[in-house]
């Protein structure tokens, strides 16, 4: 399974605000910048993200986007199943209404796809946005430690 584009995007988007969080609203064209985003479609991103509840916006000199909700309490599967729809490798697992197979029910793989949705699931779910931003402090940190046997 391949996330859209515009589901990275949003992902980006969303991390970008949730490492930012605390620090008043912030503009599009920052979140745009930072995350190597088009500024245009990040703005439509942004709006589907208001919708669902994840970002909220503020308008004026002052305004811009902050967390709806806080980063440790949205997962990674939550936006790319607002965005893209259901998780899973083929679409038999994921579209309970798809009775167009010729196999369906005998299907050797099926155990295969399901253990691979679960496991995708699992990462996804389990991953907040706020273990996304305590990586990437660790990882910043183990960058800045150099052994001196390097220099």
């Amino acid at each position: 399974m391949f996330l859209s584009q515009k589901c990275q995007y949003a992902l980006r988007a969303v991390f970008e605000i949730a490492k930012r969080s605390g620090e008043g609203p912030i503009k599009i064209e920052d979140i745009a910048k930072a995350q190597a985003i088009p500024p245009k479609f990040l703005a439509t991103i942004l709006n589907q993200l208001k919708q669902g509840g994840f970002v909220q916006s503020r308008r004026g000199s002052d305004g811009g986007y902050f967390m709806g909700r806080s980063p440790s309490g949205i997962s990674v599967g939550e936006i790319i199943r607002f965005i893209e729809g259901p998780v899973g490798p083929v679409e038999c697992v994921t579209d309970n209404t798809s009775g167009d197979c010729p196999l369906d029910g005998t299907c050797v793989f099926m155990f295969m796809w399901r253990e691979a949705q679960a496991a995708m699931e699992n990462v996804y779910f389990k991953t907040s946005f706020k273990d996304l931003i305590d990586r990437e402090s660790q990882s910043l940190n183990d960058q800045q430690f150099i052994p001196m046997y390097f220099i």
